[in-house]
């Protein structure tokens, strides 16, 4: 990576944890969540000791490692961050494991893919506060307990259903966090705004907040390539104008469809008549891995209503003919999955928690 490279790269993340909150009165959203985070935690401070280890699942971009930061930060306790794939011995955990104060956050990210021995030894970790370090090869071969001081581990994850049935059930809180609505990725962008120091009208911010996918990560990102536009192009504040504008050079449209969806879809609809199709043979049309396109577009293109899987493969939906500006072919009733068209409130207030 070059210099410039690695300056721009260090300044994204630099922006991405600046707006970052820090407690949990700050976090916007997610409000069950929250909640029940709110009292483990003070149940637990009351009581004196670590609260129980917590499990968090969800889409990526929605908060994991924020509230992972901010469980630390309520208890006053240090932090160790570390990643699933990161951990390939039982010997590298078991470093990481006995070089915990007392009270400390250990927060493991992907942790569905933590080795099978390292995930063995966290077992006693979680539940004993011990680990069992084993010295030597064959018949010499002696396990060395070493005690751990009483730690909370926060694991997240993005495939839940990877987690082995005795990994779940060692957490004491286990959480699911869902997009978030428009409205709530609205409070989010003033609220980054604000700490970017980047001025905003409130359509402005709506317009992001509608094309974000209902994730935090995507409407910061979003934000910080409009305020590109408006320093440069504009007189540096974001309105519905400037981003309109901003989002087009970008090529995310209304619906926050990037170029790669767009070609997914395109692809079905142009070369492939609606479906269905393959996923392979629908990759090799794009130009890109089948797992790029199950991974990063099917997701919000399905739960847009815009693609449906089926026994035979992808099919495009009506609502994907029309977002495309095509007229869908008559179908026999039944036929062919109509989707729905593309919602302006596929993140609306009613998928909010109370």
């Amino acid at each position: 990576m070059s210099e410039i490279s690695a300056f721009v790269a260090e300044g994204e993340q630099d922006a991405e944890a600046t707006v970052r909150p820090k407690r949990l009165a700050e976090f916007i959203a997610q409000h069950r969540v929250r909640d029940q985070l709110d009292l483990l935690l003070k149940g637990a401070m009351g009581r004196g000791t670590p609260p129980d280890h917590i499990l968090l699942s969800g889409p990526p971009g929605l908060g994991k490692t924020t509230l992972a930061n901010i469980v630390a930060a309520e208890l006053g306790s240090g932090i160790r961050v570390t990643s699933g794939p990161a951990i390939e011995r039982s010997g590298d955990l078991a470093a990481i494991l006995t070089s915990l104060a007392v009270g400390d956050v250990l927060f493991i990210d992907e942790i569905h893919r933590i080795a099978k021995p390292a995930e063995e030894l966290l077992y006693s970790a979680m539940e004993d506060f011990r680990v069992d370090v084993v010295v030597g090869k064959g018949p010499g071969a002696t396990a060395i307990p070493l005690d751990v001081e009483p730690f909370t581990l926060v694991g997240a994850t993005t495939r839940s259903g990877l987690l082995t049935g005795p990994m779940r059930d060692r957490f004491g809180f286990v959480a699911h966090l869902d997009f978030y609505s428009v409205e709530d990725l609205d409070l989010l962008l003033h609220r980054s705004a604000r700490i970017l120091g980047v001025p905003i009208t409130e359509d402005g911010a709506t317009e992001i907040a509608g094309r974000s996918r209902g994730t935090p990560r995507i409407a910061n990102r979003l934000l910080r390539r409009v305020r590109d536009y408006a320093e440069v192009r504009g007189d540096g504040t974001v309105t519905l104008e400037t981003a309109r504008e901003a989002l087009r050079v970008y090529d995310v449209d209304a619906l926050g469809l990037d170029r790669l969806d767009r070609a997914v879809l395109t692809a079905l609809v142009d070369s492939f008549k609606g479906g269905p199709v393959g996923l392979s043979t629908l990759a090799v049309a794009v130009g890109e891995q089948p797992d790029t396109v199950e991974e990063v577009c099917e997701p919000f293109l399905v739960r847009a209503g815009l693609l449906a899987r089926t026994p035979r493969g992808r099919v495009a939906t009506d609502a994907a003919w029309l977002h495309l500006g095509r007229n869908p072919p008559a179908a026999p009733a039944g036929a062919r999955p109509t989707g729905q068209n593309p919602p302006a409130d596929l993140f609306s207030a009613d998928r909010r928690f109370p």
